[in-house]
């Protein structure tokens, strides 16, 4: 995905980083170790981006993605989101993560049979782990069959999985 810009900013789970191009938003990058890791993941997944300040609409996306993960009431359905390189079959299952709400969560089966495939479950969860756009398309919001947690791919495995359901007030057991 070609980004133009990126740029990091401070939540309240560490600085985060956002890339987008003239069409949208390419990547969001939870914190990493530090801020210098955060820095590097996003530019090796977004080669050639300047670090700049963002323009006006991805502002406003950082401004929701901060007030989100400080517990705030916020929705990022507004968020424009450049797909271009995205299979077909992800960009569908991040349709359907994109309905779930703050709070919410869905199983990756409740996510395939959404989609009207039943069996793809398994490819769902692939899907997810691939998602450039976490927190925007909530991946952290699917969890494994019986309410398991299942994976999750961002640095902190789980455990940050499992902070961001509990910032955004999901009952899981």
């Amino acid at each position: 995905m070609a980004a133009s810009g990126f740029a990091l900013f401070e939540t309240a789970i560490g600085a985060c980083g956002i890339a987008w191009s003239d069409r949208g938003v390419v990547s969001i990058q939870l914190p990493e170790r530090n801020e210098a890791a955060t820095r590097a993941r996003l530019a090796k997944r977004c080669p050639g981006a300047m670090e700049v300040p963002p323009p006006p609409d991805v502002q406003r996306a950082v401004d929701a993605i901060v007030a989100l993960l400080s517990g705030e009431s916020a929705d990022l359905s507004f968020v424009a989101l450049d797909m271009d390189g995205v299979p077909e079959f992800h960009r569908r299952v991040y349709e359907v993560a994109r309905m779930i709400r703050p709070g919410g969560t869905l199983s990756y089966g409740d996510i395939a049979r959404r989609l009207g495939d039943p069996g793809s479950a398994r490819a769902v969860g692939q899907a997810l782990g691939r998602n450039p756009f976490v927190i925007v398309v909530p991946c952290h919001r699917v969890l494994a069959a019986g309410g398991k947690t299942g994976g999750f791919s961002a640095n902190g495995g789980t455990a940050t999985k499992l902070t961001l359901l509990a910032i955004e007030g999901a009952q899981l057991f």
